[in-house]
């Protein structure tokens, strides 16, 4: 689609009180490429995002507004020209009559609950039991006496990890890492380790450790960055190479 018939898009739904939201995929054939959607100024979803951002295509969005225009005209039209009458009060019979039953209004419902907020900060030794048992998600088996080592160690280094909590519990984690090697000429960044607990997937909490990752990545000078994973977690796989990953190497190690 041309950029003038999105400009138009969202011209369009500006006069609705609307924002239209553009996918920020500049690679044809990925999921969101050209993707649209609506949100209203304060940022909610209104039409065609999900988690992960615009899902609609500007045909959609374009019936979305006309149909909405037209909505909003139809109501004008019923206000202005045909107002509604006000029916006139029934008369009280003269004979004694028993009043009918007032109507009482159900109770308003309750408020929903506030979501919780996610925030990214640096680990502490006090999470070591909650970052064990998500480590043991992912597959290695770590102690909690031995991450209390390790954490004040990495954090000596420069290198401590990321992590993920709502409501101040933990629940993600992303180890990163720094170092000078002969073969560039500047450091490599490393994810060392993501994983992100199984009732908190879904909502994108692993893409924002990973851009945290990233950005503290490049304030330390790091122009490249790597992560392996293991053959067999094909879904991680699919989760890289969704944010712009590519395989470039095959990993080979050896226990000492």
């Amino acid at each position: 689609m041309s950029d003038s018939r999105l400009d138009d898009l969202a011209e369009t739904a500006r006069n609705r009180g609307l924002k239209l939201v553009r996918s920020r995929v500049r690679t044809p054939n990925k999921r969101s490429f050209g993707k649209v959607g609506l949100t209203e100024k304060s940022g909610k979803p209104v039409f065609g995002m999900d988690a992960k951002g615009p899902n609609a295509s500007p045909d959609d969005v374009e019936d979305y507004l006309r149909n909405l225009g037209a909505r909003d005209w139809g109501a004008s039209l019923d206000v202005a020209v045909l107002p509604r009458k006000r029916p006139k009060p029934k008369r009280q019979a003269a004979n004694d009559s028993e009043p009918e039953p007032k109507r009482t209004r159900p109770p308003p419902p309750p408020p929903a609950p506030p979501k919780p907020k996610l925030k990214i900060r640096d680990a502490k030794p006090a999470d070591a039991a909650r970052l064990a048992e998500l480590i043991h998600e992912l597959g290695h088996e770590i102690s909690e006496k031995q991450l209390r080592k390790n954490l004040p160690a990495l954090k000596r280094s420069g290198e401590t990890p990321l992590v993920a909590t709502l409501d101040k519990k933990v629940v993600g984690v992303c180890g990163v890492g720094r170092r000078i090697v002969i073969h560039r000429p500047a450091p490599l960044g490393r994810i060392t380790a993501l994983v992100v607990s199984k009732e908190a997937q879904g909502h994108g909490i692993g893409r924002i450790l990973v851009e945290a990752a990233e950005e503290w990545m490049r304030r330390k000078g790091c122009q490249l960055v790597e992560v392996t994973s293991n053959d067999r977690r094909a879904q991680a796989h699919a989760f890289y190479r969704h944010l712009g990953y590519e395989r470039s190497s095959i990993r080979f190690f050896k226990k000492l």
